[in-house]
């Protein structure tokens, strides 16, 4: 996959979800409403192209907790600035839509 490629829609809403805390597979799926199929493959992308990086939490946490083990992710700074330059480019495609459906 291109460094260079713009991020798509549903990979803009999964590096937001995880700036904004949302650290955790489920996690970001219930902040995106986007289902399993998109958010764990696009994990996985992100985190090939060294957007995000993850960790998985210690055994004993998850056992006490009665749970399978999560895998949280963190946005790096590579994965921070391709967010922001694709948050900057929807909101410039956003005011190209607006100005080009006119008035109210």
């Amino acid at each position: 996959m291109s460094r260079n490629r713009p991020l798509g829609a549903a990979t803009v809403a999964i590096l937001k979800a995880v700036q904004e805390g949302h650290r955790f597979g489920l996690d970001v799926m219930e902040a995106t409403d986007l289902p399993s199929g998109t958010v764990y493959p696009t994990l996985a992308r992100m985190e090939a192209r060294d957007y995000l990086e993850s960790e998985w939490e210690a055994a004993a946490d998850a056992k006490a907790a009665g749970r399978p083990r999560r895998r949280y992710y963190g946005v790096t700074p590579d994965g921070a600035r391709a967010l922001s330059e694709a948050l900057e480019r929807l909101g410039v495609l956003a005011g190209v839509t607006r100005q080009a459906a006119g008035p109210g």
